[in-house]
Formats: structure tokens, C-alpha cells, sequence
């Protein structure tokens, strides 16, 4: 009975609006009206510049953490991995899909991928920093956020299975979940990716405008 307290817990936590309640009681608009029309980090590095992005994103992912980590508060599971591996995907899984569908915020949520770190970080810290990197590298070389996340979660699905090679069944289900879910939920933004109109984060902006500059006036090197 109390893990399914737990488990709604967990949802409610997931459940708060970060980057709505930032853009209403900031800027006076619900960021879904805007750009992706998503209430997830992206679209607000998107409309509201890369400050408020990254707020966004910290309190994202601090959800999955926050969520994920409940399992603390049933004694039980303190001196029990395998139940306590369980459990933490569930809280995590749940806090996840209360980002998705808020019940804060009129079940209108975003992705869901930064929650989805934050879970990742809580239950292996070490292959949820191996994915960052990957996120980083990609935001650094393209700065699609979309595409990041997607290649983080076949990262991490590619590290799970193949690099540290987990023999526990559920770490390995999850990890296949893991990356089905982000590219599932990424469907419109792949179609955007493809015909090139996928709009970039404005971080480096101003590394390009210098590359910009470079390239239309050849002589001032």
C-alpha cells in the first residue's frame, strides 16, 4: 500500500509545471502557445532564451530525482537492491509520465526527457554522466536539443546493454524502454530534423555569428 502512495507521489512530483508556471508568473504567457507548444525545456530555451532553458531543465530533472528517491522514506528497501532497483524505476517511470501529463497544468506537459535523466541519474550515476556527455557533444556540434536527447537515450540504451553489459533483466528492459519512449515522444521533431526546419537552442550563438562573419568577409583573416 505504500508503494503505490509512493508511486502517486511520485506522479504529482513529476507533475509540476516548471516551465509554465516560470512563463506565467514571469512573462505573463503559457509557454504552449509558443513555439513547440510543449511545456518542456527545449521549447523554452526556444522562446524564452537559454537562462530560463536551463532553469527549466535543473528543475526537470531535480523532479526525477526528487521522485525517484522516495524509495528512502520504506526502510525495506534501504537493504534490498533488487526491490529497490524496481521500485526506483517505477517512482521514476511515474514521475516521468506526471511531466507528460501534468495534472497541474491541464495534462499538457512536455517530453519528459530531463525527468527522465533525473531518474536515470538517481538509480546509475555513472552512465546517466556518460550520457550527458553525449548530450553536451551534440548540443555543442549542432544545437538540436531534440536530437541530443535522442542520441543520449541510445546512448544509454548502447552503455545498459552493451559497455557495462547489465545481466539484470530489468535494467536492460528499461533501457529499451528508455530509448523507445524518447523517440516515440520525439516523433515530430525527427519529421522537423529530416526536412531541415527543426529550430536550433540560441546557446553559441555568438561563436556562430563570429564563423558568420568569417565567412562573408574572407580577407579580414
Amino acid at each position: 500500500m505504500k508503494e503505490v502512495l509512493f508511486i502517486l507521489l511520485a506522479y504529482l512530483i513529476g507533475s509540476i509545471p516548471t516551465a509554465v508556471w516560470i512563463s506565467k508568473y514571469f512573462f505573463g504567457i503559457d509557454i504552449r502557445e509558443y513555439g513547440s507548444g510543449n511545456s518542456g525545456a527545449t521549447n523554452t530555451f526556444r522562446v524564452l532564451g537559454a537562462k530560463w532553458g536551463s532553469i527549466v531543465m535543473v528543475g526537470d530533472v531535480l523532479k526525477g530525482i526528487a521522485a525517484t528517491s522516495l524509495y528512502i522514506f520504506v526502510p525495506y528497501y534501504l537493504h534490498n537492491e533488487w526491490d529497490r532497483t524496481n521500485l526506483m524505476v517505477g517512482l521514476g517511470l511515474a514521475a516521468v509520465v506526471g511531466h507528460i501529463f501534468p495534472i497541474w497544468a491541464d495534462f499538457r506537459g512536455g517530453k519528459g526527457v530531463a525527468t527522465l535523466f533525473g531518474m536515470i541519474l538517481a538509480i546509475q550515476p555513472l552512465v546517466a554522466v556518460c550520457c550527458v556527455g553525449v548530450f553536451l557533444l551534440v548540443l555543442y556540434l549542432t544545437r538540436f536539443v531534440s536530437l541530443s536527447s535522442i542520441l543520449a537515450s541510445v546512448a544509454f540504451a548502447v552503455l545498459i546493454l552493451f559497455i557495462f553489459n547489465e545481466k539484470e533483466p530489468l535494467y536492460r528492459a528499461f533501457a529499451i524502454a528508455v530509448a523507445l519512449l524518447v523517440i516515440l515522444t520525439h516523433q515530430k521533431n525527427i519529421s522537423r530534423l529530416l526536412r531541415g526546419s527543426e529550430s536550433k537552442v540560441p546557446i553559441l550563438k555568438y561563436r556562430d555569428k563570429r564563423r558568420q562573419r568569417k565567412i562573408s568577409n574572407p580577407s579580414s583573416k
